[in-house]
C-alpha cells in the first residue's frame, strides 16, 4: 500500500476527524520552483514561485503568500456570511496582508491584516464582524505559534 493511500485511509474513514473530505485541487510543478493549481470546480488556475530570498523569482504568490491571504480572504468572507445573516449590508472591504518568516525551520511566524471596512454599522453590528473575522475556518485551523495580528478600520465612521 503506498503512504498516500495510507493517509487518505487514516483520515478519511474517522467520523470525528472530519466532516467532509473533498477533493478540491490539482498541483503541478512547471518546473523552476513554480507550480500551477488548479480549482478542480471552477477550473481556475492560481501559479505560485518560490520568493527571491528562497532561490525563487518571486513573480507571483509564494504559498506562504497564498497561506497568508487566505487568512484575509476567509476573513473578509466570513464578515459577508455574518452581514448576510443578520439582516444588514457589508460594505467595501479590503484587507492589506503581511507575513514574518522564521527560521529553522523556515515557516510563517506572524501574518498581518489590516482590514478596512465601509460603510456604517452599529457597536453590535461591529462586534459581529469582528468576531466573525477573528474566528473564520482559516484562522481556527493556523498553529498557534503562528502570531495573527489584525487590525480593523471603520474610516466611515470617523467624524
Amino acid at each position: 500500500m503506498n503512504l498516500s493511500c495510507m493517509l487518505y485511509q487514516k483520515y478519511i474513514f474517522n467520523p470525528l476527524r472530519f466532516i467532509k473530505f473533498m477533493a478540491i485541487s490539482s498541483v503541478e510543478y512547471q518546473g523552476n520552483l513554480r507550480t500551477s493549481a488548479q480549482h478542480l470546480k471552477s477550473k481556475e488556475v492560481i501559479i505560485t514561485d518560490a520568493p527571491t530570498d528562497n532561490e525563487g523569482k518571486g513573480e507571483a504568490f509564494s504559498p506562504t503568500d497564498l497561506l497568508s491571504t487566505s487568512l484575509a480572504s476567509c476573513m473578509i468572507t466570513l464578515m459577508g456570511i455574518t452581514a448576510n445573516k443578520n439582516g444588514f449590508s457589508l460594505g467595501r472591504v479590503s484587507a492589506s496582508v503581511s507575513k514574518g518568516m522564521l527560521s529553522s525551520p523556515r515557516r510563517v511566524g506572524r501574518i498581518g491584516v489590516a482590514l478596512e471596512i465601509g460603510g456604517t454599522y452599529s457597536e453590535q453590528q461591529m462586534r459581529q464582524l469582528e468576531y466573525a473575522a477573528l474566528h473564520c475556518p482559516v484562522a481556527n485551523s493556523l498553529s498557534q505559534e503562528i502570531e495573527q495580528d489584525v487590525s480593523f478600520e471603520y474610516p466611515d465612521l470617523k467624524s
